[in-house]
């Protein structure tokens, strides 16, 4: 656990073995840890920076999602070709569905409808219809009441399969669009990016000028560079950003239209991207040059590079996106950068991690500074 306020390496704490992904709770403090070889998740308390409680889960779990209520989670199980459907409130798994060969990754859509899965070992994705969790309620004199926190939910109905989606070798990284109307998954066994219209609802304006639009449906299979490792997504979801390992490029995508329109040389094995806040910068850890390079968005044009530890992989903003942190995957720290220095980006600081770093996320304490 790293101090951003001060710039220091706060504590660590002991999880499960080898922690392999993060997701943060966007309504309570908390933090969830999932760890492969123990089959579980942890809770982490940001109140009280403590573990606040363990979620067992099923074979080989890698990562996890929240959804935007901060209510549901979301655990793909590579190892039983499964995905976990953790309650937070009461943390615990509340149910499981089955998924292709090895699925990777699980992201819900912000609006909550659509679970997009990625099976890296069946080169296929999955799409999951998802109710939205009943309100709590009870009955007085016969009269259901809403809302009472002592009161049990019913049971949520589990997501049901849509579709399923073949020909994307090696699925494995998914954005979604903030308006939930897309998802693009990173082929890594070969050079596509798959784009996938997401189902609307029946009831939807959308639907009612398009029907086609009510059912999930591929839309193209996109060239990009060779081994597409991570998507990253503008806020506003106009492009995504494909990070081509293999190829030592970046690929723009126009979600629009569904096109790649650029792909540009970077560093060696660009491995993880993410974009600014206000949309204008592109920020890739290029893993086997030790470095992360700025590219601007607006301009199509290279702004530089840093140097950092060894490995640069995941990587992330601090709240007020003044730092970006990058893990060191060989070096076992945490490169600190600043971002709006008036030279241009410079590495601020390097902070102590435990050894392989993996995974980064940054929570915001209210009322802290």
């Amino acid at each position: 656990m790293l101090d951003l306020v001060y710039l220091r390496q706060d504590r660590t704490l002991q999880v499960g073995g080898h922690p392999s992904g993060m997701a943060v709770n966007p309504h309570r403090n908390e933090v969830y840890v999932v760890n492969t070889s123990s089959g579980t998740v942890d809770v982490i308390d940001t109140n009280s920076n403590q573990v606040a409680a363990v979620i067992p889960v099923r074979k080989t779990p890698y990562f996890i999602d929240v959804d935007a209520e901060g209510e549901r989670a979301y655990v793909a199980n590579s190892g039983s070709n499964s995905v976990s459907i953790l309650d937070l409130n009461a943390r615990r798994e509340v149910g499981i569905i089955n998924a292709g060969d090895q699925p990777g990754l699980a992201r819900i859509s912000a609006d909550g409808r659509s679970l997009v899965v990625s099976n890296r070992g069946s080169g296929s994705v999955s799409i999951f219809g998802v109710e939205p969790s009943p309100k709590k309620s009870k009955v007085t004199l016969g009269i259901p009441i809403l809302g009472d926190k002592h009161d049990t939910p019913p049971k949520t109905p589990l997501p049901r399969l849509r579709a399923t989606f073949t020909g994307c070798p090696g699925a494995t990284d998914i954005a979604i669009l903030p308006y939930s109307t897309k998802a693009f998954i990173a082929c890594s066994g070969g050079h596509q990016v798959m784009a996938v219209g997401l189902a609307q609802p029946a009831d939807s304006w959308a639907v009612k000028q398009n029907p086609s639009l009510g059912v999930d449906h591929l839309l193209a299979l996109l060239d990009v560079g060779k081994t597409p490792a991570h998507l990253a997504l503008k806020p506003d979801g106009g492009q995504v950003f494909c990070a081509n390992f293999d190829s030592d490029s970046v690929s723009a995508i126009d979600t629009n239209s569904n096109e790649v329109t650029r792909t540009d040389a970077i560093a060696d094995g660009p491995v993880h991207g993410v974009v600014s806040s206000d949309g204008s910068t592109l920020w890739i850890a290029n893993f086997n040059a030790d470095s992360i390079n700025l590219w601007s968005i607006d301009d199509s044009a290279s702004l530089g590079g840093v140097r950092t530890g060894r490995a640069p992989d995941a990587l992330a903003f601090s709240a007020d996106g003044h730092l970006l942190l990058a893990a060191d995957a060989k070096s076992g720290d945490v490169a600190v950068i600043r971002t709006q220095d008036k030279n241009g980006p410079e590495l601020f600081t390097m902070l102590p991690a435990g050894a392989s770093p993996n995974a980064i996320v940054v929570k915001a304490m209210p009322g802290k500074p």
